[in-house]
Formats: structure tokens, C-alpha cells, sequence
């Protein structure tokens, strides 16, 4: 017997399932939805991943999500540029500002390996205290002890965010009252 197929539709499905946490039913439904039921919707989607694809980039300072050479938080004079928190991604840097429980500025670095040691330095000029935001592996005690030892001599305190957030478990899954405590309760490393 042969398979009822249509292409672009199929084409759709897989695109869609190649997103994280997307899978083929969802991604079934997802398809449906935009092709038979709200095409506007998702033409207005379409219009919004090209908007965001071309439009947003590296801040050239932190490396937090931008539209212009500076992000909002690196142009903000309100920020205490005293306070530094280093993340793994701009994602992170989304999730701590839902918290409002910090008023730094922000360093991303996804991999020790990606480390550019002129750049960090530049940006820990005003700095008095560097705060990691990491969830918590082996990895990344390992990556904050090898940030400690190039920024060695700077007269940094070093500080990470309280053990309250679970192994292995990306701070964006991790809900606000946890991330809150675990910024007041962050500790010297």
C-alpha cells in the first residue's frame, strides 16, 4: 500500500521536531495548525524568526542578545557595573532578569575554550565582585576555577549562586523563588 505523503507539510513537521523539546506529535500538531487552521499566525510567526535571525546579535561587550552594538543592560548607567555575573548563555541573563534580583551587568561564556582573556579583562574594568551563575557539574567548577586563575591579581571577589540549584538542571527550568534565594544566598569562592 502506498504512503499518503504530502511534502511540504512533512518538510514542516521535520523542520519543526528539529527545535528542542519538540516531538513528532507536537510538532504534527504545530504543522497542522499553521497550514489549515491560523496561516496569519503563521506567516506573522515566519515574519518574527527572520525579524529575529537578522536583526538580533552578540552584545559586543557581554555577549547577552542584541539590535545594537550594545544590549539594554550594557547601555543602562543605572546597572552597578561593580557587580559581575558570569552565565553560560543569553538565555540565562533572561531567566536572572525575570528574578529582578540582580542589578549588575553581565559576562557570557558558553566554554572555557571560549574564553578571550583581552575581552573578559575589558570587561571587568569596574568590577569589584564577579558572580558565577552556573548550574551546577564538574564542567563548570572546573571553568570557574580556571576564570579565577586568568583573573588572578585583578583584586576580584569571586562569588557563586547558592547550591539550591539541582544538577544538571538548566536555569531556565528552574523556578523563580529558587533562583532568587539562590542569587541572595550566593556565596565566595
Amino acid at each position: 500500500m502506498k504512503r499518503y505523503k504530502v511534502e511540504a507539510f512533512e518538510n514542516l513537521v521535520e523542520a519543526l521536531q528539529s527545535l528542542p523539546s519538540i516531538g513528532k506529535k507536537s510538532a504534527i500538531r504545530l504543522a497542522y495548525q499553521m497550514v489549515m487552521i491560523d496561516g496569519f499566525g503563521a506567516m506573522k510567526l515566519a515574519h518574527a524568526i527572520e525579524t529575529g535571525v537578522n536583526e538580533i546579535r552578540p552584545c559586543s561587550q557581554c555577549h547577552n542578545m542584541s539590535e545594537d552594538e550594545l544590549c539594554a543592560i550594557c547601555s543602562d548607567e543605572q546597572r552597578d557595573t561593580t557587580l559581575l555575573c558570569i552565565v553560560q548563555s543569553a538565555k540565562d541573563i533572561l531567566t536572572i532578569e525575570e528574578s529582578r534580583e540582580f542589578n549588575g551587568v553581565y559576562y557570557v561564556l558558553s566554554r572555557s575554550e571560549d574564553l578571550n582573556e583581552v575581552h573578559l579583562r575589558s570587561a571587568i574594568e569596574d568590577v569589584e565582585e564577579v558572580i558565577f551563575a552556573f548550574s551546577p557539574s564538574i564542567a563548570t567548577e572546573t571553568m570557574i576555577l580556571y576564570i579565577e586563575d586568568k583573573l588572578e591579581g585583578f583584586g576580584l571577589r569571586f562569588s557563586k549562586i547558592a547550591q539550591g540549584v539541582p544538577t544538571g538542571v538548566d536555569l531556565e527550568n528552574i523556578d523563580m523563588l529558587s533562583l532568587s534565594r539562590a542569587m541572595e544566598a550566593r556565596v565566595q569562592v
